[in-house]
C-alpha cells in the first residue's frame, strides 16, 4: 500500500546512469548557493552527490549572503552562454535583498531544470510542453504512475498553492484529465473537501490532515516536511490522532507515501531526469504511465 519513493528512485536512478554512460558529452549541472542556510547546504550537497554517482558533472558555486543581485545575475548570464553547462539551478531561498523573480527570469529556459522561468511556467499553465517539468510535481506523477494509480476522471485535492508544488501540480493533473481542487489557508470546509477526494496531495508543511478527514481507500501523497516535538521528520498527515501505528494507516488508505522516503527521493530523481534531458537539448515528452525521453523508455 506504500508509495515507496525510495524504492522507485533506486530503479530510475540506475536507468538514468545507463543513459548518461551512453553520452559522449556528459550533462553538467551547475547549482548556485547564496548564503549559509543550513538546510540549503544539505540539499545542495545531496544533489551534487547523486549527480556525480550517475556520471553527471556537478558544480556548486557559492556566494556570500551579501552578494548583490547584479553580480548574481551576471553570473547566471555567464552560465547561460557557457556551452559546457547544460543545466542551471539557483537554490532557494535567496537573501531578502535579492528579488527572486528577477533572478529566475534570467535563467535560459533550456537550462532551467527547476522549471522556474516565466517561459516554462507559462507553457505549463496554457497546456504547452515546457522544456522541463517542475521537479516535485513531476516526481509525484512518476510515482503515481509506477504504482498504477488512476488519475483520469478522479477528484484530486491539492493542499497548498505554492509556485513550486501546488500550482504546477494542479496544471499537471488537469493535463491528465483529473478534476482538481486547490485548498489553502483561507479555504473553508477543508474537511468536507478532503473527504470527497480520491487523491490528496498535501504540501502544507504542517499537520493539517487527520485520517478521519480522508475517505477509506483514498490515495494520500504527503509532500510536507516538518519536525515533531521529538525532532523526528514528519509530514502533513496527522495519523497519530486516529491510529496507533503507521501500519494501520496503510491498511486504511489505498496508497500513502511515507515521510521520509516518499516524495523526497522522487524529487531528486526528477531533477536528474531533467538534467539528463538538458544535455540532449530536448523536452521531456510526456507525463503518462510511461515517462519518455527520446532515448529512454521506462516500462512500468
Amino acid at each position: 500500500m506504500l508509495l515507496d519513493g525510495k524504492a522507485v528512485s533506486k530503479i530510475l536512478l540506475e536507468k538514468i546512469k545507463q543513459e548518461v554512460n551512453k553520452l559522449d558529452a556528459k550533462p553538467h549541472l551547475v547549482v548556485i548557493l547564496v548564503g549559509d542556510d543550513y538546510a540549503s547546504k544539505i540539499y545542495v550537497k545531496n544533489k551534487k552527490k547523486t549527480a556525480e554517482s550517475l556520471g553527471i558533472k556537478s558544480t556548486v558555486i557559492e556566494f556570500p549572503s551579501d552578494i548583490s543581485e547584479e553580480v548574481l545575475i551576471n553570473k547566471i548570464n555567464e552560465l547561460n552562454n557557457d556551452k559546457d553547462v547544460s543545466a542551471i539551478l539557483v537554490q532557494m531561498p535567496l537573501p531578502k535583498h535579492i528579488n527572486r523573480d528577477n533572478v529566475v527570469s534570467v535563467i535560459d529556459p533550456k537550462k532551467d531544470v527547476d522549471c522556474f522561468t516565466p517561459e516554462n511556467v507559462g507553457k505549463l499553465a496554457i497546456g504547452m510542453k515546457p522544456y522541463f517539468y517542475p521537479v516535485t510535481p513531476q516526481g509525484i506523477m512518476i510515482m503515481l504512475d509506477y504504482y498504477k494509480v488512476p488519475i483520469e476522471g478522479k477528484h484530486v485535492v491539492i493542499i497548498g498553492r505554492s509556485n513550486i508544488v501546488g500550482k504546477p501540480m494542479a496544471q499537471m493533473m488537469l493535463q491528465r484529465n483529473a478534476t482538481v481542487t486547490i485548498c489553502h489557508s483561507k479555504t473553508e470546509n477543508l474537511e468536507e473537501i478532503i473527504k470527497a477526494a480520491d487523491i490528496i496531495i498535501s504540501a502544507a508543511g504542517k499537520k493539517v490532515v487527520r485520517c478521519k478527514m480522508v475517505k477509506n481507500n483514498a490515495v494520500f501523497v504527503d509532500v510536507g516536511i516538518s519536525r515533531d516535538a521529538n525532532g523526528k521528520l514528519t509530514g502533513d498527515l496527522n495519523w497519530e490522532s486516529d491510529f496507533n501505528n503507521f501500519n494501520e494507516v496503510v491498511s486504511f488508505l489505498e496508497r500513502v507515501s511515507p515521510v521520509p522516503g516518499g516524495v523526497g527521493p522522487m524529487t531528486i530523481v526528477s531533477l536528474m531526469l531533467n538534467t539528463l534531458a538538458s544535455a540532449k537539448h530536448m523536452v521531456i515528452l510526456c507525463l503518462g504511465a510511461k515517462l519518455l525521453l527520446s532515448t529512454i523508455s521506462l516500462s512500468f
